[in-house]
């Protein structure tokens, strides 16, 4: 069993950066793909990024590359969402979703834990 807490969240305006945390209970955190999703207001829950439980892979949605960077502390069984350059189109409720399968991708069914979600609200 894991538990995801994600402390942080916030209100920015656009064009400025936010980063994420997600802290993960539970010894077998370094064998779990890690990924956030998203979902504003009146829309689906949208896939955003994933990484390897080694970090040497990540996939992104193409709404953030070059934008938003992933990356994991297995030590500190925490994973990093670095978000810059947000857009008022990236404000959503954020969440950490962990994964059992060797698996980076954007299917929902496919992560087994999730966090109960952090608010972003980006300005214009």
């Amino acid at each position: 069993q894991v538990q995801l807490v994600e402390p942080g969240g916030g209100l920015v305006q656009a064009g400025g950066s936010l980063r994420l945390s997600c802290a993960a209970s539970g010894r077998t955190f370094s064998s779990y793909t890690m990924a956030w999703f998203r979902q504003a207001p009146g829309k689906e829950r949208e896939f955003v990024l994933a990484i390897s439980w080694t970090g040497g892979s990540a996939y992104y949605a193409d709404s953030v590359k070059g934008r938003f960077t992933i990356s994991r502390d297995n030590a500190k069984n925490t994973v990093f969402l670095q978000m810059n350059s947000l857009k008022p189109e990236d404000t959503a409720v954020y969440y950490c979703a962990a994964s059992q399968r060797d698996y980076q991708g954007p299917g929902l069914e496919k992560y087994d834990y999730w966090g109960q979600g952090t608010q972003v609200t980006v300005s214009s």
